[in-house]
Protein backbone atom coordinates (compact mmCIF):
# COMPACT_ATOMS: atom_id res chain seq x y z
CA UNK A 1 0.00 0.00 0.00
CA UNK A 2 1.20 3.21 -0.91
CA UNK A 3 1.93 6.64 1.17
CA UNK A 4 -1.19 8.61 2.76
CA UNK A 5 -1.34 12.28 2.68
CA UNK A 6 -4.31 14.27 5.25
CA UNK A 7 -5.64 17.54 3.17
CA UNK A 8 -6.96 20.12 4.86
CA UNK A 9 -9.42 22.66 2.78
CA UNK A 10 -9.34 26.50 2.60
CA UNK A 11 -11.79 29.45 2.56
CA UNK A 12 -14.71 29.21 0.30
CA UNK A 13 -15.70 25.31 1.78
CA UNK A 14 -17.49 27.15 4.92
CA UNK A 15 -21.07 26.37 5.40
CA UNK A 16 -23.16 26.90 8.33
CA UNK A 17 -23.68 23.62 10.37
CA UNK A 18 -20.64 22.23 10.01
CA UNK A 19 -19.28 19.66 12.20
CA UNK A 20 -22.68 19.96 13.87
CA UNK A 21 -23.95 16.29 13.86
CA UNK A 22 -20.53 15.41 14.90
CA UNK A 23 -20.46 17.92 18.21
CA UNK A 24 -23.66 17.01 19.38
CA UNK A 25 -22.47 13.01 19.63
CA UNK A 26 -19.05 12.85 20.12
CA UNK A 27 -17.09 15.08 23.01
CA UNK A 28 -14.00 15.06 21.73
CA UNK A 29 -15.30 16.93 18.88
CA UNK A 30 -17.59 18.99 21.21
CA UNK A 31 -14.67 20.25 23.01
CA UNK A 32 -12.18 21.17 19.89
CA UNK A 33 -15.44 24.02 19.54
CA UNK A 34 -15.35 24.47 22.83
CA UNK A 35 -12.00 25.33 23.12
CA UNK A 36 -11.99 27.91 20.27
CA UNK A 37 -14.70 29.55 21.88
CA UNK A 38 -12.33 30.40 25.05
CA UNK A 39 -9.16 31.39 23.02
CA UNK A 40 -11.82 34.08 20.97
CA UNK A 41 -13.46 35.04 24.12
CA UNK A 42 -16.62 34.40 21.95
CA UNK A 43 -19.08 31.72 20.76
CA UNK A 44 -17.38 30.89 17.03
CA UNK A 45 -19.23 27.80 17.95
CA UNK A 46 -23.17 28.89 17.40
CA UNK A 47 -21.94 31.03 14.09
CA UNK A 48 -20.64 27.91 12.88
CA UNK A 49 -23.63 25.42 13.74
CA UNK A 50 -26.32 28.71 13.35
CA UNK A 51 -24.74 31.09 11.15
CA UNK A 52 -26.16 33.48 9.23
CA UNK A 53 -24.38 32.69 6.30
CA UNK A 54 -23.04 36.25 4.77
CA UNK A 55 -21.31 36.45 8.75
CA UNK A 56 -19.68 33.29 8.57
CA UNK A 57 -18.22 33.94 5.08
CA UNK A 58 -16.38 37.07 6.43
CA UNK A 59 -12.66 36.34 5.95
CA UNK A 60 -12.21 37.23 9.99
CA UNK A 61 -14.72 34.38 11.09
CA UNK A 62 -14.48 31.86 8.12
CA UNK A 63 -10.67 31.12 8.64
CA UNK A 64 -11.34 30.52 12.39
CA UNK A 65 -14.19 28.96 11.68
CA UNK A 66 -12.36 26.17 9.11
CA UNK A 67 -9.65 25.30 10.97
CA UNK A 68 -12.05 24.04 14.14
CA UNK A 69 -13.87 22.56 12.15
CA UNK A 70 -11.63 20.45 10.38
CA UNK A 71 -9.41 20.12 13.88
CA UNK A 72 -12.60 18.77 15.24
CA UNK A 73 -13.30 16.05 12.64
CA UNK A 74 -9.28 15.36 12.47
CA UNK A 75 -9.55 14.50 16.40
CA UNK A 76 -12.61 12.07 15.47
CA UNK A 77 -11.24 10.41 12.99
CA UNK A 78 -7.76 9.70 14.58
CA UNK A 79 -8.87 7.51 17.26
CA UNK A 80 -9.03 4.99 14.41
CA UNK A 81 -5.60 4.88 14.11
CA UNK A 82 -4.80 6.18 10.40
CA UNK A 83 -2.13 8.17 10.50
CA UNK A 84 -0.40 10.54 7.33
CA UNK A 85 2.50 10.44 5.77
CA UNK A 86 2.20 13.94 4.89
CA UNK A 87 -0.24 16.54 5.34
CA UNK A 88 -1.22 19.65 3.07
CA UNK A 89 -3.45 22.55 3.47
CA UNK A 90 -5.18 24.83 0.87
CA UNK A 91 -3.72 28.24 1.98
CA UNK A 92 -5.41 28.86 5.43
CA UNK A 93 -5.77 25.09 5.03
CA UNK A 94 -2.00 24.40 5.69
CA UNK A 95 -2.56 26.08 9.35
CA UNK A 96 -4.92 22.81 9.98
CA UNK A 97 -2.11 20.39 8.45
CA UNK A 98 0.44 22.40 10.98
CA UNK A 99 -1.80 21.41 13.93
CA UNK A 100 -2.42 17.79 12.35
CA UNK A 101 1.56 17.56 12.11
CA UNK A 102 2.57 18.74 15.08
CA UNK A 103 4.02 22.19 14.89
CA UNK A 104 1.55 24.44 16.06
CA UNK A 105 -1.10 23.61 19.18
CA UNK A 106 -4.63 23.94 18.24
CA UNK A 107 -5.04 26.89 20.70
CA UNK A 108 -2.23 29.34 19.21
CA UNK A 109 -3.62 28.00 15.40
CA UNK A 110 -7.18 29.21 16.25
CA UNK A 111 -5.78 32.46 17.74
CA UNK A 112 -3.11 33.10 14.53
CA UNK A 113 -5.73 33.09 11.82
CA UNK A 114 -8.37 35.33 13.43
CA UNK A 115 -5.62 37.70 13.24
CA UNK A 116 -4.72 36.81 9.86
CA UNK A 117 -7.95 36.83 8.63
CA UNK A 118 -8.32 40.67 10.36
CA UNK A 119 -5.19 41.77 8.51
CA UNK A 120 -6.40 40.39 5.26
CA UNK A 121 -9.37 42.01 5.41
CA UNK A 122 -7.91 45.38 6.46
CA UNK A 123 -4.95 45.20 4.12
CA UNK A 124 -6.84 46.10 1.01
CA UNK A 125 -10.28 48.76 1.05
CA UNK A 126 -13.04 46.69 0.55
CA UNK A 127 -14.21 46.63 -3.60
CA UNK A 128 -10.62 47.67 -4.45
CA UNK A 129 -9.18 43.82 -5.00
CA UNK A 130 -10.72 41.08 -6.21
CA UNK A 131 -9.75 37.55 -7.78
CA UNK A 132 -11.38 35.60 -10.76
CA UNK A 133 -10.67 31.78 -11.48
CA UNK A 134 -9.67 31.47 -15.24
CA UNK A 135 -10.21 28.01 -17.08
CA UNK A 136 -8.55 26.16 -19.90
CA UNK A 137 -5.21 28.13 -20.21
CA UNK A 138 -1.75 27.03 -19.51
CA UNK A 139 -0.15 28.78 -16.37
CA UNK A 140 3.22 30.21 -19.00
CA UNK A 141 0.56 32.26 -21.42
CA UNK A 142 -1.90 33.44 -18.19
CA UNK A 143 1.36 34.44 -16.47
CA UNK A 144 2.41 36.90 -19.93
CA UNK A 145 -1.23 38.30 -19.33
CA UNK A 146 -0.82 39.40 -15.55
CA UNK A 147 2.98 40.42 -16.13
CA UNK A 148 1.68 42.53 -19.32
CA UNK A 149 -1.35 43.79 -17.31
CA UNK A 150 0.67 44.71 -13.94
CA UNK A 151 3.47 46.77 -15.91
CA UNK A 152 0.55 48.45 -17.26
CA UNK A 153 0.49 49.72 -13.18
CA UNK A 154 -2.71 47.69 -12.51
CA UNK A 155 -1.43 44.60 -10.64
CA UNK A 156 -2.49 40.98 -10.80
CA UNK A 157 -0.77 37.84 -10.39
CA UNK A 158 -1.40 34.24 -10.44
CA UNK A 159 -3.07 33.25 -6.89
CA UNK A 160 -4.12 29.96 -6.64
CA UNK A 161 -2.91 26.61 -9.40
CA UNK A 162 -5.11 24.72 -7.99
CA UNK A 163 -5.27 22.07 -11.04
CA UNK A 164 -4.38 21.59 -14.41
CA UNK A 165 -6.75 24.39 -16.39
CA UNK A 166 -7.95 25.70 -13.54
CA UNK A 167 -6.07 28.79 -12.17
CA UNK A 168 -7.23 31.66 -9.72
CA UNK A 169 -5.67 35.02 -10.45
CA UNK A 170 -5.51 38.16 -7.51
CA UNK A 171 -5.28 42.15 -7.58
CA UNK A 172 -6.50 45.41 -8.12
CA UNK A 173 -10.19 45.17 -9.55
CA UNK A 174 -8.57 47.52 -12.77
CA UNK A 175 -6.01 44.53 -12.94
CA UNK A 176 -8.21 41.28 -12.82
CA UNK A 177 -11.17 43.05 -14.84
CA UNK A 178 -8.61 43.67 -17.88
CA UNK A 179 -6.03 40.46 -17.39
CA UNK A 180 -9.89 38.63 -17.20
CA UNK A 181 -10.37 40.10 -20.89
CA UNK A 182 -7.04 39.17 -22.11
CA UNK A 183 -7.23 36.00 -20.91
CA UNK A 184 -10.19 35.34 -22.51
CA UNK A 185 -8.81 36.92 -26.07
CA UNK A 186 -5.78 34.81 -25.46
CA UNK A 187 -8.06 31.48 -25.15
CA UNK A 188 -9.00 30.95 -22.02
CA UNK A 189 -12.11 28.92 -22.12
CA UNK A 190 -14.01 30.73 -18.94
CA UNK A 191 -13.47 33.59 -16.53
CA UNK A 192 -15.34 33.71 -13.58
CA UNK A 193 -15.16 36.51 -10.59
CA UNK A 194 -15.32 34.86 -7.44
CA UNK A 195 -17.03 36.46 -4.38
CA UNK A 196 -13.78 37.03 -2.00
CA UNK A 197 -13.44 39.92 0.22
CA UNK A 198 -10.04 41.52 -0.92
CA UNK A 199 -7.20 39.99 -3.58
CA UNK A 200 -5.70 37.21 -1.22
CA UNK A 201 -2.60 35.59 -2.43
CA UNK A 202 -0.76 38.63 -4.34
CA UNK A 203 1.58 41.69 -3.40
CA UNK A 204 -1.23 43.77 -2.20
CA UNK A 205 -1.45 41.57 0.57
CA UNK A 206 2.20 42.73 2.02
CA UNK A 207 1.25 45.19 4.70
CA UNK A 208 -1.03 42.14 6.56
CA UNK A 209 1.82 40.30 6.15
CA UNK A 210 4.39 42.34 7.91
CA UNK A 211 1.49 42.64 10.58
CA UNK A 212 1.42 38.98 10.63
CA UNK A 213 4.66 38.25 11.09
CA UNK A 214 4.71 39.86 14.61
CA UNK A 215 1.64 37.30 15.51
CA UNK A 216 3.74 34.47 14.34
CA UNK A 217 6.83 35.64 16.35
CA UNK A 218 4.43 35.59 19.63
CA UNK A 219 3.43 31.69 19.14
CA UNK A 220 5.24 28.51 19.66
CA UNK A 221 6.10 26.64 16.36
CA UNK A 222 8.17 23.54 16.67
CA UNK A 223 9.20 21.25 14.18
CA UNK A 224 6.54 18.41 12.58
CA UNK A 225 6.14 14.82 13.52
CA UNK A 226 5.31 14.76 9.29
CA UNK A 227 6.15 16.46 7.02
CA UNK A 228 3.83 19.28 5.71
CA UNK A 229 4.05 20.12 1.93
CA UNK A 230 4.15 23.67 1.33
CA UNK A 231 1.91 26.10 -0.70
CA UNK A 232 4.65 28.75 -0.95
CA UNK A 233 7.34 25.82 -2.22
CA UNK A 234 5.18 22.54 -3.07
CA UNK A 235 8.05 20.66 -1.01
CA UNK A 236 7.85 18.51 2.09
CA UNK A 237 8.76 21.03 5.49
CA UNK A 238 9.80 20.23 8.73
CA UNK A 239 11.34 23.17 10.84
CA UNK A 240 10.15 25.37 12.34
CA UNK A 241 11.99 28.57 11.30
CA UNK A 242 10.71 27.50 7.61
CA UNK A 243 6.68 27.52 8.89
CA UNK A 244 7.77 30.64 10.73
CA UNK A 245 9.08 32.40 7.13
CA UNK A 246 7.11 30.31 4.51
CA UNK A 247 3.87 31.63 6.39
CA UNK A 248 4.41 35.26 6.18
CA UNK A 249 5.30 34.67 2.50
CA UNK A 250 1.78 32.05 1.69
CA UNK A 251 0.03 35.44 2.97
CA UNK A 252 1.17 37.17 -0.88
CA UNK A 253 2.66 34.08 -2.72
CA UNK A 254 0.30 31.82 -5.39
CA UNK A 255 -0.56 28.51 -3.65
CA UNK A 256 1.19 25.85 -5.92
CA UNK A 257 -1.81 23.32 -4.86
CA UNK A 258 -1.76 21.49 -8.37
CA UNK A 259 2.02 21.21 -7.58
CA UNK A 260 2.09 20.37 -4.22
CA UNK A 261 -0.02 17.42 -5.35
CA UNK A 262 2.22 16.05 -7.87
CA UNK A 263 5.17 16.44 -5.16
CA UNK A 264 3.26 14.38 -3.09
CA UNK A 265 2.82 11.65 -5.88
CA UNK A 266 6.02 11.93 -6.62
CA UNK A 267 7.20 10.96 -2.73
CA UNK A 268 4.87 7.54 -3.13
CA UNK A 269 1.13 9.22 -1.90
CA UNK A 270 -1.31 7.40 -3.49
CA UNK A 271 -4.05 7.79 -0.99
CA UNK A 272 -5.74 11.54 -0.16
CA UNK A 273 -7.81 11.84 2.53
CA UNK A 274 -9.69 15.39 2.80
CA UNK A 275 -10.20 16.30 6.50
CA UNK A 276 -12.91 19.24 7.09
CA UNK A 277 -15.63 21.02 5.19
CA UNK A 278 -16.73 19.63 1.51
CA UNK A 279 -14.91 17.79 -0.80
CA UNK A 280 -13.40 20.56 -3.13
CA UNK A 281 -9.54 19.43 -2.73
CA UNK A 282 -10.57 16.02 -3.33
CA UNK A 283 -11.63 17.04 -6.66
CA UNK A 284 -8.66 18.76 -7.33
CA UNK A 285 -6.38 15.88 -6.84
CA UNK A 286 -9.03 13.78 -8.82
CA UNK A 287 -7.65 16.48 -11.91
CA UNK A 288 -3.86 16.24 -11.25
CA UNK A 289 -4.13 12.48 -11.17
CA UNK A 290 -7.42 10.07 -11.89
CA UNK A 291 -6.14 7.35 -10.30
CA UNK A 292 -5.15 8.25 -7.06
CA UNK A 293 -7.65 7.34 -4.30
CA UNK A 294 -9.31 10.20 -2.33
CA UNK A 295 -11.66 10.39 0.22
CA UNK A 296 -13.44 13.02 2.19
CA UNK A 297 -14.13 12.81 5.52
CA UNK A 298 -17.04 15.57 7.05
CA UNK A 299 -19.13 13.37 9.13
CA UNK A 300 -19.82 10.09 10.76
CA UNK A 301 -21.17 8.11 8.02
CA UNK A 302 -18.00 9.54 5.22
CA UNK A 303 -15.49 8.39 8.02
CA UNK A 304 -17.07 4.87 8.45
CA UNK A 305 -16.86 4.78 5.36
CA UNK A 306 -13.13 5.66 4.52
CA UNK A 307 -12.06 3.56 7.29
CA UNK A 308 -13.11 0.57 6.09
CA UNK A 309 -12.18 0.61 2.67
CA UNK A 310 -8.61 1.55 4.21
CA UNK A 311 -8.61 -1.30 6.72
CA UNK A 312 -9.57 -3.70 3.52
CA UNK A 313 -6.80 -2.64 1.57
CA UNK A 314 -4.16 -3.56 4.76
CA UNK A 315 -5.88 -7.15 4.38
Amino acid sequence: MGKIAFLFPGQGSQTVGMGQALAGSEQSVSETFKKADEVLGESLSSLIFEGPQEKLTLTTNAQPALLTTSIAILNYFSQFGIKPDFTAGHSLGEYSALVASGAISFEDAVYAVRKRGEFMEEAVPNGEGTMAAVLGMDREKLMDVTETVSAGGKPVQLANLNSPGQIVISGSKSGVDEASVKAKEAGAKRVIPLDVSGPFHSSLMKPAAERFEAVLNNIAIKDAAVPVIGNVTAEPMTEASEFKKRLVEQLYSPVLWEDSVSKMMELGVDTFIEIGPGKVLSGLVKKVDRSAKTFAIYDAETCAAAVAALKEEKE
